[in-house]
């Protein structure tokens, strides 16, 4: 057991809780859960596995992770970010626990996983899919997640970050109504992202490896025609770089999220340029 402990953040999570809380139980000495007001069984659920569950009403996924490292009485050296349809592997466990007490006294502040994406039963190996960094595991009181509504990172205000060997698994989908629900919240926050981004002169990413990479090629992406870019991302990653070789799964994957969803946006986007209108409060995913 490492001196680690988990936070996940939830909100009706009763299909995946018990999966990402036994996957980490041997190797935390505490698990937090931190509930936005589930009105299923998941508090029941982390609470039975020995969790401590906590309320607070959700505003951004960052302000939520943040609100949990202040307000639960942390004392552990480590922390670690993990989502309920997170699951971690007993050999990504053990190689964790290791670097955790090897670098307990040194610069090394931060760890990298990458994640495996599992949709409708299939891992993604292609596609841009696989491999994507997180840094998950950071040393309390130098790990924050950054102030942002949508893909937010977790930065170190100081030492350096390695990259595990093993990954993380990552369920990215209950059933195609819930993901679509989930990621019309999504495109909500990401063009509310787009504006204060683009209002922001001052920004500057802080991002690190995988995710400074994407953010890039985001920053590009937005270069291109509103409506268009979509259907050049799908090909780009469906075509160019081999989606097509997840099968069914990687079809469906590539024309929802890189096609569908990103028109989404893009539509949200043009709304809010038309209609003039202020972007209404999205509270927590339901």
């Amino acid at each position: 057991m490492a001196d680690i402990t988990a936070i996940i953040l939830t909100m009706n999570e009763e299909a995946d809780i018990a999966f990402c809380i036994n996957s980490i139980k041997d190797l935390t000495r505490r698990i937090v859960v931190v509930d936005s007001g589930s009105s299923d069984k998941t508090v029941e659920i982390a609470k039975s596995l020995g969790a401590d569950v906590y309320y607070n009403e959700f505003v951004n996924y960052a302000t939520q992770f943040n609100w949990g490292l202040d307000n639960t009485g942390i004392d552990t050296l480590w922390a670690l970010r993990i989502d309920a349809d997170e699951r971690f592997t007993p050999e990504l466990c053990r190689e964790i626990e290791e670097e955790c007490s090897k670098h307990a006294s040194d610069t090394v502040n931060g760890m990298r996983v990458n994640q495996r994406v599992f949709f409708l039963n299939r891992w993604l190996k292609h596609g841009d899919v696989y491999p994507f960094q997180k840094l998950l595991i950071f040393k309390v009181g130098i790990g924050r997640i950054e102030n942002r509504n949508i893909d937010e990172h977790t930065i170190l205000s100081s030492g350096d970050s390695i990259l595990l060997k093993h990954d993380a698994e990552h369920y990215a989908i209950k059933n195609i109504h819930g993901w679509i629900h989930k990621h019309n919240w999504y495109a909500t926050r990401a063009a509310m992202d787009y504006f204060e981004q683009m209002d922001d002169k001052t920004a500057t990413d802080v991002a690190a490896g995988t995710m400074q990479i994407k953010r890039k090629q985001r920053a590009l992406y937005y270069k291109f025609p509103k409506f268009l870019r979509p259907f050049a991302l799908f090909i780009h990653r469906y075509v160019i770089k081999g989606g097509f070789l997840d099968g069914k799964p990687g079809f469906i994957y590539h024309i929802m999220l890189n096609f569908w969803y990103r028109e989404l946006i893009d539509a949200k986007i043009y709304e809010h340029e038309v209609m003039k209108a202020e972007f209404g409060k999205t509270g927590a995913l339901k």
